[in-house]
């Protein structure tokens, strides 16, 4: 009896270790994954307890804050990557819906305003600087460049391919994509959104979930290596550049720019004044040089005479 106790035993372990197993976040791998009694799985993102939607893409900020966490608390969970600025690397603060907050902070106590995407929009300050409202990156300009091949691919099937690629695996709307123009090896990408629909995806979370697959470093549980193909061919992307404009243009104050400026202007007033200084020199040489020739000439003219 006791052996056969034993054999079910096993069974209901491996049963359960497998549901276990498949409890995972198929968008997000930073996260822990518990599956409840009534066999439904809860994820909790990563040094937090806020819960991931893996239906969907998880908001950048935080995935940028889970990639913080030191890799004794991620445990196999992969290497952390974070953003680098002047005065080190710092952890995003986030709203409770996933957005960024207005204000960031480093540990140095610099602090900026940034837009919807996080990129900064303002110069540095201390914590008494005041952002106001969170202003939207509307548009967001991708740029790629694929490896060279014998023959550029044909320009609708790429655009085709990539609208494709951005709608089955980042569930981005096709209404979000303006256009993809491609003049080989270079394609540029065109994305546009002035409001975000609750049930829409943001074209921020989107532009980074590509750039961490094109830079191989995929946010998806899988982390597999992005392939992208055009009609069966495929398109391997080695560089990428992302740009984000703003409903409002950015504040960055004209003392940096006046500084070089002013910078320019004195390298240029030096240069001029060491060319004039130079023009007189070369003058004085060539008039003294002039007039000793003009006197050796005459004391020759003048020799004869005195004989």
């Amino acid at each position: 009896m006791e052996p056969l106790f034993g054999v079910l035993l096993g069974l209901i372990l491996a049963v359960a270790s497998s549901a276990q197993n498949n409890c995972t976040c198929a968008t997000n791998k930073w996260t822990e994954c518990v599956q409840g009694g009534s066999g439904n799985c809860t994820c909790m993102l990563v040094g937090s307890n806020h819960t991931v939607d893996c239906s969907t893409l998880t908001s950048k900020c935080l995935l940028m804050k889970a990639e913080m966490i030191p890799p004794k608390e991620k445990r196999f969970w992969g290497h952390p990557h974070g953003l680098l600025d002047n005065e080190g690397i710092y952890s995003p603060d986030c709203e409770n819906s996933g957005i960024f907050k207005a204000r960031q902070c480093n540990q140095a106590d610099n602090c900026w305003c940034v837009n919807t995407a996080g990129v900064r929009r303002t110069e540095k300050g201390d914590k008494s600087l005041s952002c106001g409202e969170l202003v939207r990156t509307s548009w967001i300009y991708i740029e790629l460049k694929h490896k060279k091949r014998c023959s550029a691919f044909k320009v609708p099937d790429v655009a085709n391919s990539l609208k494709h690629l951005f709608e089955r695996r980042y569930k981005l709307h096709p209404k979000y994509i303006t256009a993809v123009k491609y003049d080989s090896p270079f394609i540029q990408i065109r994305l546009k959104q002035n409001e975000k629909p609750r049930c829409d995806v943001d074209i921020a979370d989107v532009a980074y979930y590509f750039e961490k697959d094109v830079k191989d470093d995929s946010v998806f549980h899988s982390n597999s290596t992005l392939t992208v193909s055009v009609n069966g061919d495929v398109m391997a992307i080695e560089k990428i550049r992302i740009y984000y404009i703003d409903e409002k243009p950015p504040e960055f104050c004209m003392r940096q720019l006046v500084t070089g400026i002013s910078a320019v202007v004195t390298v240029v007033i030096l240069a001029a004044g060491f060319g004039i200084a130079v023009l007189a020199v070369l003058r004085w040489l060539w008039t003294r040089k002039y007039e000793q020739s003009e006197t050796k000439e005459m004391g020759e003219t003048r020799a004869p005479n005195l004989q």
